[in-house]
């Protein structure tokens, strides 16, 4: 049967897609994207648009997520909205979460169906749920654990899914940056997206910046472009000596996913030693977070985490709110900062800290992403920060 009858003669059609959570519960839907199994933890989305920057970003390795806007897909997939550097990684998400079945493209801009896009990069996807009151379970009881299924015969093992689901490892100590960061180092020069135009190529930089790749995304890398910089950017792996050959004017330190005092093991004594040196540094996200670690602050798991383009932030010293993009399931305790660490912006969502600075060393780092893809762009003054710091620092050297 491919359907349910009942009495009335009313039909169900079969679910196609099942979406197990960790504590039994079992989500009907149907199916979309790639066939298969995928786990990972469920957490939601606020943004209205940007569905391809999201999917894409690495940040969001061994998560499910679910868009709390109801439709999305509706503008197709193009090759421009990659977000991932790293292609070997495929993609940032295991799964995604729909309201309405995805509609066929509309817009100038499609280069192709957005379920087409999925299957390729192998996405499982569910469609057919009330998505906010999925939202509302994640906003009681936190980011559950669940496997993701999507069989078209409708077919499923629905116990073997939930031993499955509630198996799962929690986020907590899971290192995921191995798993985006890029294999070897390379040369990053494309500029910004310009309305008609596409991306462009840096012209002649200013000042060297290493970027220290957790899991990047392009458009950080496009807006230090931007900003004058020639880039170069080298695993997480790297070691101090191996970022000090390249000679560099300052550091980046990136976003990515997963708990970051796991990550921290073999990154933050590398990020000491970099500072040690009075290298500026600037860190997002995951960088944030490891800069916290770096200087003795401690991370905290979040409840359900920040994850959408409509944040607001406050900056603490001139007293400007921003909206911000935001996706993170940890944070650095501000409690726990030591007395050169001055926090610099906070969440106006829930107080928790999102920016610091160092006293004593040119250094600063911002929990949310300045470079949206997608977002508002009130926070691209950030890289010009950084690039100021990097000219204050030039000029106090020796020639």
């Amino acid at each position: 049967m491919t359907h349910r009858q009942y009495e009335s003669g009313w039909t169900d059609p079969k679910p196609t897609a099942l979406l197990v959570l960790s504590d039994g519960t079992v989500i009907e839907g149907f199916g979309l994207g790639a066939d298969g199994i995928a786990d990972g933890e469920v957490c939601f989305n606020t943004a209205m648009t940007g569905y391809q920057e999201i999917l894409t970003d690495p940040s969001y390795a061994g998560q499910i997520i679910t868009f709390t806007f109801p439709h999305i897909g509706n503008v197709g997939a193009n090759d421009e909205d990659i977000e991932t550097v790293n292609m070997a990684a495929a993609s940032g998400v295991r799964g995604v979460v729909l309201k309405a079945a995805i509609t066929s493209p509309s817009n100038y801009r499609s280069g192709g169906h957005f379920d087409l896009w999925l299957k390729r990069r192998g996405i499982v996807g569910l469609c057919g749920v009330d998505t906010r009151a999925l939202t509302a379970l994640i906003r009681e009881k936190g980011m559950p654990n669940a496997v993701i299924a999507h069989s078209p015969s409708g077919e499923f093992d629905v116990e073997a899914l939930k031993r499955r689901a509630a198996g799962l490892p929690s986020m907590d100590g899971l290192d995921l940056v191995p798993g985006v960061t890029s294999t070897q180092r390379y040369p990053w020069s494309e500029t910004v997206w310009e309305w008609d135009e596409g991306y462009g190529t840096a012209g002649e930089p200013r000042f060297h910046v290493v970027a220290l790749d957790y899991g990047v995304k392009r458009n950080i890398l496009r807006l230090l472009a931007n900003a004058g910089c020639k880039v170069t950017v080298v695993p997480a792996s790297a070691t101090v000596d191996e970022v000090m050959a390249l000679k560099p004017d300052g550091v980046f330190l990136s976003n990515g996913p997963g708990d970051p005092a796991a990550t921290g093991d073999y990154a933050v004594p590398v990020i000491r030693a970099v500072l040690d040196k009075q290298i500026p540094t600037f860190g997002i996200c995951l960088g944030h977070q490891m800069l916290g670690l770096a200087v003795g602050a401690k991370t905290k798991k979040m409840h359900q985490g920040h994850h959408g383009a409509n944040h607001p932030v406050k900056d603490m010293d001139t007293g400007k709110v921003e909206i911000t993009s935001m996706n993170h399931g940890f944070a650095v305790d501000e409690a726990t900062l030591p007395a050169n660490a001055r926090p610099t912006h906070i969440s106006l969502f829930d107080g928790s800290n999102a920016g610091i600075a160092l006293t004593d060393k040119p250094a600063f780092s911002v929990q949310y992403h300045p470079e949206a893809s997608p977002g508002p762009m009130d926070s691209h003054y950030l890289f010009d920060r950084f690039v100021a710091m990097m000219e204050k620092a030039k000029a106090k050297s020796p020639a």
